[in-house]
């Protein structure tokens, strides 16, 4: 489940569209049922969810896979994935998305620097985007949300000493990755999630924009597709907070 905003409720809920909103170029290789691997780049609507799915982490970015750990740009639809209880599942799904910092608005990104918490966590910097999170034990929250540990955004780790947040100055490509089914993954020594939309994503979206959002995932026919979330997560739009780790 996405534990619900840490803020006041919202008196309605909001419908996202996307008209007038500006464009992002992302591209996407994917396994079909075929088991061909085809790939598609296209611009679609700024969208924070759109985002998100193509922005979990910069390229260098180490996956724990069954050989070893492997770059994130050299993974490809069919490859396993290593987990966190689940064993090794096939990966379906490769996002990505460049950022141009002349022409886009700009995207803050979250950097966590080697052995930040600990001998190898990360075992390397980590450089992430707007759609990762982390795991982590938030003490000031374990009572209200019943878990030890939650699957936390990256922005909410920075306190300016081992984890920063920044924007680039030169162009930057971002990637995220879906498998089978939602999963805790290791990346750099840290665990962190594969892609998921959140439970129920289309009830914020008009008829249109979902159409366009859906394109953007041509490995399933439906949003029920992306299936359950595997661990409890803040939503991407939680505040920082001091205790997370």
């Amino acid at each position: 489940m996405t534990i619900p905003r840490l803020g006041a409720p919202s008196a309605r809920t909001l419908t996202l569209r996307s008209d007038d909103l500006p464009t992002r170029r992302y591209r996407c290789l994917w396994l079909d049922l075929g088991g061909t691997i085809s790939e598609t780049e296209r611009p679609l609507p700024a969208l924070p969810l759109l985002a998100a799915a193509h922005g979990g982490f910069a390229r260098g970015a180490l996956i724990e896979t069954p050989r070893g750990p492997t770059a994130i740009e050299d993974l490809m639809p069919g490859d396993s994935v290593s987990t966190a209880g689940q064993g090794a599942l096939p990966l379906l799904w490769i996002g990505s998305t460049t950022l141009h910092p002349e022409s886009d608005t700009p995207t803050p990104l979250t950097r966590i620097m080697a052995d930040a918490y600990g001998i190898g966590r990360p075992f390397a910097d980590l450089m992430m985007g707007p759609g990762a999170r982390l795991m982590a034990r938030p003490r000031s929250l374990r009572a209200r949300i019943g878990a030890e540990r939650v699957l936390t955004p990256a922005h909410a780790l920075a306190d300016g000493m081992t984890a920063f947040r920044l924007t680039p100055r030169q162009p930057v490509t971002l990637y995220h990755i879906a498998l089978r089914r939602h999963a805790v993954i290791t990346v750099n020594g840290m665990e962190t999630e594969s892609f998921h939309p959140g439970a129920g994503f289309e009830r914020s979206l008009d008829p249109a924009t979902l159409r366009q959002v859906m394109s953007a995932f041509p490995h399933i026919a439906a949003p029920q597709d992306f299936g359950p979330l595997a661990q409890m997560r803040l939503p991407l739009d939680a505040p920082e907070l001091a205790d997370l780790v």
